[in-house]
Parts: C-alpha cells; structure tokens; sequence
C-alpha cells in the first residue's frame, strides 16, 4: 500500500484538516465529508507525505502542483452553489485529488490534462480509491472537451490570461465556470454563469495558480 504509514493516521489528520477548512468558511457539508474521505497523501510523491494534509500546494513534478484544500473546496462549493451538476467538465486533471473530491459529488466528471505522465499517474490513483465515475482525455485543455458539450459546471485548475472561448461555448444555461486568470501574482479566481443572454461574471477572490500553457505533451 502506497504511504502506509502515513495512511494509518490520515483519518484524524483529516479531520483536523476539515476542521480548519470550516474555520476559513467552507460550509458546504457534501464538500466537507468529500474532503475528509479522499485521502490527500495518495496523491502526492512518498517524500511530501507527511506534508500532505497541509494548506498548502506542493509540488507534482512537470512544474505542477496539487492546489492547497482550501482551494480544491472553495472551488468545489462554488459550481455546486445552486444546485448539483450533473456533467462536469475539469481541465488540468494533474494529481488527480480535485478529480477525485468531484467524482464523490457529481454523477459524471470529464477531465482533460495536456501532460499525459500526470494523466495516468491521476488515473491510477482514482482506480486504487475505486472511483468508476471520471472520463479522462489528453488534451489542450483550452479546447475543453465538445463530443460530450454542453456541461453543468467547468473547473480550471491552471490560470489563462483570459477566459478561454471555446469553454465559454461548451457550457450549459444556467451552468457555472470556476476559473482562475489572470498572470504571475494578479491573478483573480473568477465565477462565471451561464445565462440566456450570455454570461454573468464576478470575482471571488485572490489566488495564485499555475499558468494556463497550450499543447499536449
């Protein structure tokens, strides 16, 4: 078993860790229960396990990194804010931990990576915890993912200079986007709706992502 260990403990770890997520505001009680049965420390390399229940993002190799909790569920409660989706679409699979706190929420998860090492490390990981419910796609994320168009909620987990167009087209009426852009340290986490008329946006707050790169490795 991967991390065995660390894996003896991480129940009370994530507890602890659900605790402070609370305190930061998450009240979201599906959001919360997800957070506290996905066992974070599978996700990361064997050396940053004993960091893994931290709020902090840490590294995954390929200039990536797993985004701290208080992100994964602050954007996990912003699509699930009105009602739940039934299709979502997730571009940047990388570790696969926000995949999985998804896939324990919503019927059907479409998750796109460009850098397809991570894919399948991801990939393997959410077979080990028995998720069955996460399509997967190597891809340039800013394309999104037409063939199964239109979806309830878009979470980006990398951060674009702008709103991507072509994920704008794929997403349903009444559908949300979560999505951080911006570039270096002016970077905003955006909401966007999906109305009749167009869209409606508004920003969330501050954050600091990866950026948002093209082309499929």
């Amino acid at each position: 078993m991967r991390h065995q260990g660390i894996g003896m403990t991480s129940r009370r770890t994530r507890e602890r860790m659900v605790k402070r997520l609370m305190e930061q505001g998450v009240w979201n009680a599906a959001v919360l229960d997800a957070i506290r049965d996905t066992p974070r420390h599978i996700f990361v390399e064997e050396a940053l396990a004993s960091r893994a229940y931290e709020d902090t993002a840490l590294p995954i190799g390929y200039n990536q990194t797993i985004s701290q909790p208080y992100i994964v569920a602050r954007m996990t409660e912003l699509i699930l804010q009105n009602r739940r989706p039934e299709k979502v679409l997730e571009v940047g699979t990388g570790s696969g931990y926000q995949t999985a706190v998804l896939a324990r929420l919503v019927p059907k998860v479409y998750s796109v990576e460009r850098i397809f090492p991570l894919q399948r490390q991801a990939r393997q990981r959410l077979l080990e915890l028995r998720v069955r419910n996460v399509i997967y796609k190597h891809s340039d994320g800013g394309w999104g993912w037409e063939d199964h168009a239109p979806y309830d909620a878009i979470l980006v987990t990398a951060a674009p200079p702008k709103i991507p167009h072509k994920l704008l087209e794929q997403m349903a009426v009444g559908g949300i986007m979560v999505i951080p852009v911006g570039r270096g340290t002016e970077q905003a986490l955006q909401r966007v709706i999906r109305t009749d008329d167009g869209c409606e946006m508004d920003v969330v707050g501050r954050v600091s992502f990866v950026p948002f790169l093209s082309g499929s490795h």
